[in-house]
């Protein structure tokens, strides 16, 4: 009678995770491109409400570095954010941010094969991606980027979007994370200072070394590895030494990146519910 009785429970209770669309314990991805519309949708139902929206950029990066590097570091450090967090799913990456004007071929558009779209247009995709993340039932969603152009269209989006009384649930939130980017290059710069590395700025010790710690064979050209001042910049398009990059660094740099925003998502989420 006991095995009839567990057995009757255990089939209860599939029938009812059936019915709720539970997912699996595991799912297969904290990124939602890997994942069907049946688990996302389970996985919110599990616990899972958080989103990430990390925007990268596609532009140049030396003679060293492939254009993605943006996109690599983002797709990488939202994942490792999630993973941490627990609750979280990832959106894919944004590949496109102000870069510079394609009319006047300024800033990283003086580059073949750098890619620039307006801060209207940024500001505007990022807008839809989130409404998009609280349309499926998201109740957090935490926006941050991995390229300095296009900060502010980050903040003023989650500004605009937390304060939209039409939103699907009014009691969702949306978040700018800028700790992610900003904190990040304070502690990078401390840390270079203090170990006699020339100041970075672009395509550096910093963007070098977390690549070379993402996939250095594909990505990173060793044998173009050259010091770069900010008089040299216009024709390299390099501002620093990527001659000191290590994967050790690039693991570190990366660290503080996902580190400082975790830390920050949990300072929002604790002042949240005061």
């Amino acid at each position: 009678m006991k095995s009839l009785a567990a057995f009757v429970t255990v089939c209860a209770w599939l029938g009812a995770a059936i019915a709720a669309d539970v997912p699996p314990v595991s799912l297969p991805s904290v990124y939602i491109e890997d994942l069907t519309w049946p688990e996302v949708k389970g996985a919110i139902a599990a616990g899972k409400t958080t989103a990430i929206i990390y925007a990268g950029s596609t532009e140049q990066n030396g003679a060293h570095m492939a254009l993605g590097k943006h996109n690599f570091i983002a797709h990488y450090a939202a994942g490792e954010i999630a993973k941490k967090l627990g609750n979280a799913l990832v959106y894919p990456t944004m590949p496109f941010a102000p870069t510079g004007s394609n009319e006047l071929r300024s800033g990283h558009m003086r580059f073949p094969g750098s890619v620039s779209i307006s801060d209207e247009l940024f500001l505007g995709v990022i807008r839809h991606v989130t409404q998009s993340a609280l349309a499926a039932g998201f109740k957090n969603v935490f926006i941050m980027g991995d390229h300095g152009g296009g900060q502010d269209d980050l903040r003023l989006a989650a500004e605009q979007l937390d304060q939209d009384e039409d939103k699907p649930d009014p009691a969702a939130r949306v978040y700018y994370i800028p700790d992610l980017y900003y904190k990040e290059k304070q502690q990078m710069k401390a840390y270079l200072a203090e170990h006699g590395i020339p100041y970075d700025a672009h395509a550096g010790t910093d963007d070098t070394s977390e690549i070379m710690f993402l996939d250095a064979k594909q990505w990173i050209r060793r044998d173009k590895l050259a010091l770069s001042t900010e008089k040299d910049e216009p024709t390299t398009g390099v501002n620093g030494d990527p001659t000191k990059a290590t994967p050790e660094l690039g693991k570190m740099f990366i660290g503080f990146k996902v580190d400082d925003a975790v830390n920050q998502i949990h300072q929002l989420l604790a002042a949240q519910k005061k």
